[in-house]
């Protein structure tokens, strides 16, 4: 049986990934990413109501015109987790092929919400949730299974497709976090298992493979934002934090320190309210039972000035807006655009990365400006990162074993990295190590 990985996106830059592993006359295609910064820099753009065709010349989802050259049809569309640079495509590309979506429970949610926002298209493909630890017959030749893994978003797996050559194990994104403040460790016994059975080929993420040493716990992060959080427990002034919306780990934590010194967290914008509504829902998640959420811009507005008006010091907002991003809440409060007035002492505490992009920093810095105008104490990096470092992909290609690697993710740089790492313990580019760029395609022979 032919095995072919082709290239679809994601592999000349950080973002709209996608995959497609064609066994036989068989393909499986692995996510539907949105590229997010392409979108931003066009200031009309409402993704909606946008037709694929723009959105690919954008180079803000991918170019899947490219499989109309693949011989074989699409059997499934696999999504390894729910951040949009996985999932945002789907409601664009998906009902071009007549396949189900699998995906983890938590990820299948914010896909189905994802689709429900959808102006252009109608999609109607098939949504499948399926936990980690559990398999899918996807025809007679071929088997998905599900493997535990963690990252920066809840319910996160390495999709491992099963060959009559072997297994093709998909891995964007990961980390080897054996701390987790949400849910297990990766499977690291059943990752043994598989490279003792046989890894045919690793699609991995080349992200932070330049970082040198183990990328640091989520349970490092807790204690960074535990620590700075409790020592202002007698303080009076204002406490805002912001953090990546769907990173459900960092909210739980955000919201105990806050309960912890006595203040009321309230988790405030439409995708915190999304994220986290969804996943304690579905029971992922367990909040303090003071915490309350409000998503529209009128009830947020409101809360804002019920805090103004009860007492700052009785409240933890939790925000969106730390990139700067326009229209967030944090961006409105310090431009003055809500009831909430910031003074002299109030504090901002920044638990995320500024995401490498040129108007992310310049957004950003405005908004930092802004508030030490205003007399506001910043407080940066109370973040560790989800995904792998250097010495993180040394143990997971030693538990795989793969006899082909395909560094994904990122761009030539990193990609390139990933390369020179891969070449260092022993595997040859060109032979069993392949570079490849969007819309290139190899032959694993």
């Amino acid at each position: 049986m032919d095995i072919e990985i082709i290239a679809v996106g994601g592999y000349n830059e950080v973002g709209r990934n996608m995959t497609a592993v064609r066994c036989g006359k068989e393909i499986v295609i692995f996510d539907m990413g949105l590229r997010l910064d392409q979108v931003m820099i066009h200031e009309d753009a409402d993704i909606e109501n946008m037709h694929s065709l723009d959105l690919i010349e954008m180079k803000a989802i991918p170019d899947d015109t490219i499989m109309n050259a693949i011989e074989g049809n699409v059997k499934a569309i696999v999504c390894s987790h729910g951040h949009l640079d996985h999932i945002g495509a789907i409601p664009k590309l998906a009902h071009r092929y007549n396949a189900p979506i699998i995906s983890t429970p938590y990820t299948s949610e914010l896909i189905r919400q994802q689709i429900a926002g959808e102006q252009k298209f109608g999609v109607n493909n098939k949504l499948f949730a399926l936990k980690a630890g559990q398999r899918y017959t996807i025809s007679p030749h071929l088997t998905l299974e599900f493997v535990r893994s963690q990252h920066s978003i809840i319910d996160t797996v390495f999709p491992v497709l099963h060959t009559p050559r072997g297994a093709v194990v998909y891995a964007n994104d990961f980390k080897l976090d054996r701390t987790p403040v949400l849910g297990e460790p990766p499977d690291f016994a059943r990752l043994r298992q598989l490279g003792k059975e046989g890894v045919l080929a690793l699609i991995v993420e080349s992200t932070n493979v330049s970082e040198k040493g183990r990328c640091p716990s989520e349970k490092i992060a807790r204690d960074l934002v535990r620590d700075t959080i409790t020592s202002y427990e007698d303080d009076k002034s204002a406490i805002f934090v912001s953090t990546f919306s769907s990173h459900i780990s960092r909210v739980k934590t955000i919201a105990e320190c806050a309960h912890e010194i006595g203040r009321k967290p309230v988790l405030l914008g439409r995708s915190m309210e999304r994220y986290s509504s969804a996943a304690e829902q579905l029971k992922l998640v367990g909040f303090p039972e003071s915490l309350s959420m409000f998503g529209n811009r009128r009830t947020v507005d409101r809360t804002l000035r019920r805090i103004m008006k009860t007492g700052k010091d009785k409240f933890v907002p939790i925000v969106t807006g730390h990139q700067g991003e326009t229209g967030a809440i944090l961006t409105r409060i310090v431009m003055g655009d809500t009831p909430y007035k910031l003074e002299r002492g109030d504090k901002i505490l920044f638990s995320a990365k500024v995401i490498p992009n040129p108007m992310n920093y310049g957004q950003r810095y405005l908004v930092e400006a802004r508030a030490k105008m205003a007399g506001v104490r910043i407080f940066d990096d109370l973040h560790v990162s989800g995904h792998a470092y250097r010495e993180d992909h040394y143990e997971f290609l030693h538990l795989l074993n793969p006899q082909h690697v395909i560094p994904a993710h990122g761009d030539i740089n990193m990609t390139g990295s990933y390369a020179k790492f891969a070449e260092e313990i022993g595997y040859t580019l060109g032979n069993d190590l392949h570079i490849l760029r969007n819309g290139q395609k190899v032959l694993i022979t």
